[in-house]
């Protein structure tokens, strides 16, 4: 099991020289990979659903991994997640493999279908549509990925006769990361995921969402492109992991325990929190 960090595009950590200190800090002591989440907008005043109040800052992920690209050489980028159907599938295409290329094949992109109603009608998609629309993104963009003639027709996207070069170094394209709870993001992960990204308050979260990921697998046939599904984990409430809490995870298949150094006020105590953590595995 590997350890990874999530949530340093965000708050007090945001800033370069703190991106350049807490990034370098992470490859030294292990950590294999660095995630980074996604919101366009926030609900004003703050709703009930949402994770962040309306003024906090939080960068944008693909912008910021390709700092943290340029002052490390081995930790992977991660997004942790971006919300795929406010994106434009086509550009968010050429950002992933150009970011890809540069980072040396570093690049893993997390996605999500969204839940927060506001942030995805302020960008024009309607709440309904979002499932589809991730899906059929994620098609869209392995076809212009992979395909030696790329070509897709869908509802919400729709190409034939254009090309995009460079393309990523991987030849299955960018590595895919589903994230999500629900019965269709599991069948999603299992189909279309190089991997699944899930979050929860401990051992017995995660395998309620392993026994819905088994269900899926029993549903959807998985492409042999995409190899054994991924399972990455990130702990919350308590942000803080026990050495037994990880090697539980461990024993249950977990392939990235990921820790979330809230509530990133104090750069200072993110470095203590990834010092401490960096000892799990």
């Amino acid at each position: 099991m590997e350890l990874g960090v999530a949530g340093l595009n965000a708050k007090a950590t945001l800033r370069p020289e703190e991106t350049v200190r807490l990034a370098r800090l992470a490859e030294e002591l292990g950590y294999r990979s660095w995630w980074a989440g996604d919101h366009v907008v926030l609900p004003s005043p703050r709703t009930s659903e949402s994770p962040m109040a309306p003024t906090d800052p939080i960068l944008d992920p693909l912008v910021h991994l390709g700092y943290v690209a340029a002052v490390t050489e081995r930790i992977e980028l991660a997004t942790g997640i971006v919300i795929l159907p406010q994106r434009n599938p086509m550009v968010l295409a050429k950002q992933a493999a150009s970011l890809d290329v540069l980072s040396g094949g570093r690049l893993m992109l997390g996605v999500g279908a969204g839940y927060l109603e506001p942030e995805l009608a302020a960008v024009g998609v309607s709440l309904a549509e979002r499932g589809r629309r991730t899906d059929e993104y994620l098609d869209a963009m392995t076809a212009l990925w992979t395909s030696p003639t790329p070509e897709y027709h869908g509802r919400f996207v729709s190409f034939d006769h254009v090309d995009a070069h460079p393309r990523p170094p991987r030849p299955g394209g960018v590595k895919i990361v589903v994230g999500g709870h629900s019965p269709a993001a599991f069948r999603r992960a299992v189909a279309r995921g190089h991997g699944w990204f899930g979050n929860g308050s401990g051992v017995a979260d995660l395998e309620k969402h392993l026994g819905g990921l088994r269900e899926a697998a029993e549903r959807v046939s998985r492409p042999d492109r995409l190899g054994p599904l991924e399972i990455n984990w990130m702990q919350l409430d308590p942000v803080r992991v026990s050495a037994a809490e990880a090697r539980h995870y461990a024993s249950l298949g977990v392939d990235r325990l990921v820790v979330y150094p809230l509530p990133l006020e104090d750069p200072a105590e993110v470095a203590a929190f990834l010092t401490r953590h960096a000892e799990l595995v």
